[in-house]
């Protein structure tokens, strides 16, 4: 093997090495968050790693940089995962996708009310990547396409499909928001409340499954 070639191999091995204790901390930090509360402590999360603030610096440049792996992790590993599988998923109709996959968004915040208010907390923040609009867009565009297919098959225009998702997208984040301090209702009474507002409109716009 070349000289070339075994440091090629060596920069290879650091850079998985690396890849994969950043992986292991963003975990840790996950962790802490579940355990702690929404405040993230470096110090805790160092200590949930099992190694020195110092150690967990030499893989992050600062508390913001870890702050964003975890928004990360939480939405890609747990949010969208949860909120895209259900919509992608077959129902009976269009009303029971819709409802689980507010039950869905639901269901995380009860299931995991410390990750929920970490991720909220850090909406807005100047420099930071704004998980809630992230997951939020995601789940409007994915919903826009689903709704957008329907129309097209049967000769229409979609163009009028993101004005709803989005609508529905937020309706539903904020009222769940809301929710999630006021629990002024059930989770599951919520939901139902959530649904039939938003398949109100729905159900006078989008055309009937074909079949269904």
């Amino acid at each position: 093997m070349t000289t070339t070639g075994r440091a090629d191999g060596r920069s290879s091995r650091w850079t998985e090495h690396r890849r994969a204790r950043r992986v292991q901390f963003v975990t840790a930090a996950v962790d802490s968050v579940r355990r702690t509360g929404p405040e993230l402590a470096v110090d805790d999360v160092a200590r949930t790693a099992g190694v020195s603030k110092t150690v967990l610096y030499r893989y992050f440049t600062d508390k913001d940089e870890l702050v964003d792996a975890v928004l990360e992790q939480i939405s890609t590993e747990i949010l969208l995962p949860r909120l895209l599988g259900e919509l992608a998923m077959d129902r009976a109709t269009d009303r029971d996708r819709l409802r689980a996959v507010v039950a869905a968004f639901v269901a995380i915040i009860e299931e995991e009310p410390a990750l929920y208010r970490f991720a909220y907390a850090q909406a807005g923040r100047a420099g930071r990547a704004d998980l809630v609009a992230q997951t939020e867009r995601e789940v409007a565009e994915a919903l826009a396409w689903v709704m957008g297919e329907r129309l097209v098959s049967l000769g229409r225009s979609p163009q009028a499909t993101k004005t709803w998702a989005y609508g529905i997208v937020g309706m539903v984040q904020l009222a769940a928001h809301w929710w999630s301090t006021e629990r002024s209702v059930t989770a599951a009474e919520l939901v139902e409340q959530l649904t039939l507002l938003a398949w109100g409109g729905l159900s006078g716009l989008l055309p009937p499954a074909p079949g269904g």
